[in-house]
């Protein structure tokens, strides 16, 4: 009844983009960037949600047996992950607990949480795993809360990567020492298959509202990068973080590491 209820007040709005067919809506969706437009669209009643939600502009992550027989929806994340295309969103079931371990980037995606607060979808990488993610490629990651036992939350080796209104968490224990939710090893003095991404602008990345939990270090990044922009909003249970972490020049890769400890 609520579902039929925003269903009817969404078209009931004077505006003349609900007067188009499904047909219409979904075209103009598709030429929606999926972050933060696409997304943003989806929020706004049940119907656009669904349309937005479509299986042929997202590929999806549900634990749903029923879902499952869609096309576009995968059990897991890694399979999601390798069945996209470069540009594709992967939206991430809220209310259930994914495994993510070891899971490798190589091509630009976006991975994106499906509730209304990152709280409402976790990834999990157990112990034993190096890290939950680990982007090659460029990407973004929003609205996921994402915990790691042991090893990292992130791990950035290539590309640009875009980390919005996330939890990152590492779990207290005796190794806590090893446990870092971000690390970050792009290098500058790329191998020649990569240099082209580094003459374009090279690798990156930036964090923007997000709260970071546990490990020894925020964040730790290798020689060649540097810390930049950095703005910490502490409240009364967590910090929120906002900054960047971007090449340094040529003259300047000798200095030693660059940690930002939480």
């Amino acid at each position: 009844m609520g579902e039929f209820k925003k269903w009817k007040r969404c078209n009931s709005f004077p505006s003349p983009i609900n007067a188009l067919d499904d047909g219409c809506l979904m075209r103009i969706f598709s030429f929606l960037s999926p972050l933060p437009d696409r997304y943003s669209a989806a929020r706004v009643c049940s119907r656009w949600r669904h349309l937005a939600s479509d299986p042929r502009m997202w590929l999806r992550v549900e634990k749903s047996c029923n879902a499952l027989s869609e096309p576009g929806i995968f059990s897991t994340i890694e399979d999601a992950v390798v069945a996209a295309r470069p540009g594709d969103t992967i939206l991430i079931a809220k209310g259930v607990v994914h495994m993510a371990c070891n899971i490798q980037i190589v091509k630009p995606i976006c991975l994106v949480g499906g509730g209304s607060s990152p709280d409402e979808t976790v990834l999990v990488c157990p112990r034993g795993f190096d890290s939950a993610l680990e982007f090659l490629s460029t990407g973004k990651v929003a609205n996921l809360t994402i915990k790691a036992e042991l090893g990292s939350c992130l791990l950035h080796r290539n590309g640009r990567l875009t980390v919005e209104s996330c939890v990152l968490q590492c779990e207290e224990h005796p190794l806590e020492h090893l446990c870092c939710p971000i690390v970050c090893t792009a290098d500058a003095l790329a191998p020649p298959s990569t240099l082209s991404s580094v003459m374009k602008g090279g690798s990156s990345m930036s964090v923007i509202h997000t709260r970071i939990e546990g490990g020894a270090k925020a964040v730790l990044t290798n020689g060649s990068l540097t810390l930049e922009q950095v703005r910490v909003i502490y409240s009364p249970t967590a910090l929120f973080f906002w900054f960047n972490v971007s090449q340094k020049s040529l003259t300047d890769i000798d200095l030693p590491p660059l940690i930002c400890k939480a």
